[in-house]
This record gives structure tokens, sequence and C-alpha cells, in this order.
């Protein structure tokens, strides 16, 4: 069978890995919610050595999950085709750090927004590339269907279409065209570039200023194309589904589960305006003491920018 079709089921008796037939049915409200993801994509979904799936996506769907006592499983599937699957029945939701946006949300309903993004730009060190300016007549690698393309389109417009922009199926291979310098640059999702900078010495961020700067008190020290958030995508005749989600959402972020997590894969503290959504949990009145605390430091692998808007997801 294709590793595509390969899930992973999760319960309170943890991870179990097997193979999962697909079909509309299984994707139905009858036990165990089926997730679209499109996997590797660290730190938001991604194995571990000994192959236990995890990241962020994961480990806040099974709070979420938690919440709402139901079991659920991880599809593993490509991100260009994962919004006509979902609608096609295969799996129940997306949680694939999914950016909202307008031509998706005629696809799709959203969650509430669970993540601040921006798209950034990933260079070799010594790399003669300084600005995206210098990017023109080169060549960029993006992921098929992703906003990375979608500000890749943008910059080649920018740039009166003189930037060639290769398009890969997963991640990893746009950075294996740049580490084979077969590529001059990834525009990808912040997070994302930062962990393959983290990994590798020989990969660095192009710096500069961005749209960051014109949402936040203070920008990354990088250059921000674009300034996003993640949802939760559903089928959209899944209102109550929908509305079952978002109130556990809200719930694990008044937990302070979510910070928890957050802090588990990035750093600095989770953006104010996703902590200022929370509902409470009981015997509480702020998520994780600091919904209410007047701090403002948006996502620090985001560059540590502080926000001067609320969450407009």
């Amino acid at each position: 069978m294709d590793i595509d079709r390969r899930s992973f089921v999760k319960g309170s008796a943890g991870i179990v890995g097997g193979l999962s037939l697909g079909g509309f049915a299984g994707a139905q409200d009858e036990g165990v919610v089926r997730i679209g993801s499109d996997i590797p994509y660290k730190p938001f979904e991604y194995r571990t050595q000994s192959g236990e799936l995890t990241g962020f996506d994961v480990e806040l769907a099974d709070a979420i999950f938690q919440e709402l006592g139901r079991e659920y499983e991880f599809v593993q599937t490509g991100f260009d085709t994962i919004i006509p699957s979902l609608n096609n029945g295969n799996f129940r939701i997306i949680m694939s750090a999914m950016t909202i946006n307008d031509q998706r949300d005629q696809q799709v309903d959203f969650s509430e927004p669970y993540f601040i993004a921006y798209q950034t730009v990933a260079i070799l060190k010594g790399s003669d590339v300084q600005s995206v300016e210098d990017l023109e007549g080169k060549t960029v690698a993006v992921q098929k269907g992703t906003t990375g393309e979608a500000a890749a389109q943008q910059l080649k417009k920018r740039l009166n279409g003189n930037l060639n922009i290769d398009s890969y199926d997963q991640i990893p291979g746009a950075f294996n065209a740049l580490l084979n310098n077969q590529a001059a640059a990834v525009i990808n999702d912040n997070a994302v570039n930062l962990q393959y900078a983290d990994e590798r010495d020989s990969i660095v961020m192009l710096e500069g200023e961005g749209q960051a700067a014109q949402e936040f008190e203070s920008a990354p020290p990088y250059l921000t194309l674009t300034v996003e958030r993640y949802g939760i995508a559903f089928r959209q005749d899944d209102d109550e589904f929908r509305r079952q989600v978002n109130e556990a959402l809200n719930a694990v972020i008044g937990s302070g589960r979510y910070a928890e997590i957050y802090k588990e894969y990035f750093t600095g503290e989770p953006p104010q305006a996703i902590l200022s959504r929370a509902r409470p949990a009981p015997g509480t009145t702020a998520a994780n003491g600091t919904a209410g605390n007047g701090t403002t430091a948006a996502n620090g692998t985001a560059g540590n920018a502080t926000e001067t808007t609320t969450n407009g997801g």
C-alpha cells in the first residue's frame, strides 16, 4: 500500500501505527476522527527516528481531542491535493500548518486561528542574495499548493516576471534544491525555515524588513513577505463539529496546555492574539496566567514580534 495512505491512531492508549483503508465512511462521525496532514513538515508534523509521529499540530490535536473525548488518526496526504481530499471525504479535518486565506475559504471552513506565521526566505550562508531584488533572474524553491508558492508568484510579478519558481511535492525537496545549488532560495513559512537554519549551519534567513513591521511594534530580524494565520479546515457542511473543535481549542488555550505545547517547539511566548481568545479552564481566569497580564510578545520563532492588533482570523 502507498505510504501516503499510512495513518497514525492516537487515543488514551497512546500511538498505534497502522494502515488505514480510507473511504468516505471512515471520515464520518463514527468514532475515530481522521486528520489529513502533509507529513513531514517539521516542526508541525514529522516522524522521529523511531517512527513516532510528533510536532506542534500533532500535540495540539491530541490536546483538542482529549478535550472532546475522541480518538483520532493522522492520514498522510500531499498538500497540493489536501483540500479536494477533505471534500471527497477521505478525512474529517485538515491540520497541516494551513494558512487561512480567501481562496481556501471558498472551498472549506476554518476554525479560529491557532498560530501566526510569516512567509520568509531561506538562503545559503555566503550567498550573494542580500535582498529580494537580488533574486531577479534566479530560481527559488517552494512547496506545491502552499502560500509560499503564492508569495513566490507575487515576488515574480514584483520582479517583472524575471524569477524562476521550482515547486516540489514536499518541503524537503525544496531544501535539497537549495543545498545542491539548484535554487538560490526557499520561500516558506518562518517556523519551518528557521528549523532548517537551526539544524544546518549552511542555511540562514534573508534579513530585512517586511510585512511584519506593518502589523507589529517590533519585527523579526529576517525578511517577512506576509503575515498569516493557521486554522483547522473543515468541510463546509460540518458546522456542528467545527463549533465543538473551536470550543475545545479555546479550552486548551485557557487551560495553559496550548502554551506548554507551543514552548516545546518555539522560543518566546505564544501570540497574545491567540491567548486572549481563551475560554479559561474551570477555576482559572486566564490562559496559563498570561492572557491578562499585559504581555504582548508574539511568536518568538516568528521573530519575537510585539503585536499591535488582535488576531483578525
